[in-house]
């Protein structure tokens, strides 16, 4: 009746098909729209650049759903939790990103998807076995998880705890990427800020005790430095501005009636076409569609489409290089760099891309206002909750930052340098 998944990062995932809520799970589980994740990288394209990163949001969101049921279980110790909100704390844990399509986050606004929207609509749609196992256990819990993803359930920690700044899916993430991509940035004391969270119950909110602040200063800091090294490396960025470069044109091609090679009603020709998809045409769509379709256009008479094709399936990437300089001078020299690229003969519309990424470490600190602040227990000796940036002097001096990079073909770097 057991239920047991070896999982690199926690060991062992244990679920008792006794239990009802537990086999409800299991059902989760087991449903084709779940399963379907296994076939969606976690993180992308970040293999290109870091070889051991070939994990799934399949084992992303069982995690995900351990980690909230171990929060739940010691929360419950010390809490009262209703039944009702501990299954729709799991439930909407297990399935946050049953909505992402192909590469997770890469091509999302190229193809013109949203992950939030689809994860909601799996979810709401009638057809879906995800939605009738819900709706078997209990009338009202689809539409319960759906509150729990979008911030309207109550009570209101529960989905906090699912999405936040301080919550299970960023608890998972950091440490399942680090360890899959073989950086230690990501590491930070799990366990303790497991053992320091509280409930608020005056104002409905999760806080973590005064003795958690250097646990959650480290988890912050592991965050950062996460997406500023692993996250936002210029590899990485590169080989998702091919990707980009290459879709964008296939939909070029698409729309003049040129391109070579699109199955025929598929899920890829709509999406090129920008028609909407239904719900069961959306989740037949994953990473291996993709890449079928640009193993096929490595062969196109398109002469652009065709190049890119290649460099993205041989690996044979953009050259990134970091554009710190004023932004005055910055405009002068993309604008240069995109004549002399052209000069070469290449489309800079294709082969020159600006790259930007930005990222706030904490936000709550620079939106005070902001209803996902991280609270924390000022001292050990008060029982006072406040913004983190209030007591933590590491957390304030966390700035946000930018990066500007440039991508072009590789083997015109010394052409692009020469403008310095």
């Amino acid at each position: 009746m057991e239920r047991i998944y070896r999982d690199p990062v926690h060991n062992i995932i244990k679920l008792d098909e006794a239990r009802p809520d537990d086999a409800l799970l299991v059902r989760l589980i087991d449903a084709p729209e779940f399963q379907r994740l296994r076939h969606i990288k976690q993180l992308g394209l970040a293999l290109y650049t870091y070889q051991g990163a070939e994990h799934s949001r399949f084992t992303h969101s069982l995690g995900v759903m351990h980690l909230m049921t171990r929060a739940l279980d010691l929360l419950g110790a010390r809490y009262r939790i209703s039944d009702e909100a501990r299954t729709v704390a799991r439930c909407a844990a297990l399935l946050h990103d049953i909505g992402h399509g192909p590469f997770s986050h890469v091509i999302e606004k190229v193809l013109r998807q949203n992950h939030e929207s689809w994860t909601v609509r799996i979810i709401a749609e009638t057809s879906t076995a995800v939605h009738r196992f819900l709706r078997e256990y209990d009338d009202e819990l689809p539409g319960w998880v759906i509150a729990a993803v979008e911030h309207r359930y109550r009570p209101a920690f529960v989905g906090r705890l699912v999405s936040s700044q301080l919550d299970v899916d960023r608890f998972d993430y950091l440490l399942r990427d680090s360890l899959m991509t073989g950086a230690k940035y990501g590491y930070y004391d799990l366990e303790w800020i497991l053992h320091a969270l509280e409930i608020d119950e005056k104002h409905d909110r999760v806080y973590v005790a005064a003795k958690g602040i250097y646990a959650v200063e480290e988890y912050l800091q592991a965050r950062y430095y996460m997406f500023r090294q692993v996250y936002f490396h210029r590899t990485l960025r590169s080989a998702e501005a091919i990707l980009q470069s290459l879709l964008r044109r296939a939909i070029v091609v698409l729309g003049e009636r040129r391109l070579g090679f699109v199955v025929p009603d598929s899920v890829m020709e709509k999406v090129l076409g920008g028609e909407e998809l239904s719900t069961r045409e959306y989740l037949r769509f994953d990473d291996h569609d993709v890449m079928f379709h640009i193993k096929q256009w490595t062969r196109e008479s398109d002469a652009v489409l065709g190049d890119l094709a290649r460099r993205f399936i041989e690996r044979r990437l953009f050259k990134a290089i970091d554009l710190d300089m004023p932004e005055a001078e910055r405009a002068a020299f993309v604008a240069e760099a995109r004549r002399r690229i052209e000069a070469h003969g290449f489309d800079p519309e294709y082969y020159v891309i600006e790259d930007r990424a930005a990222d706030i470490p904490y936000y709550g600190y620079y939106r005070p206002e902001g209803k996902a602040r991280l609270y924390i227990e000022r001292s050990t000796t008060s029982h006072e909750i406040c913004d983190i940036a209030e007591v933590s002097p590491v957390v304030r001096g966390m700035q946000g930052y930018e990066i500007h990079r440039l991508c072009f073909p590789a083997e015109l770097g010394n052409v692009v340098e020469a403008i310095r």
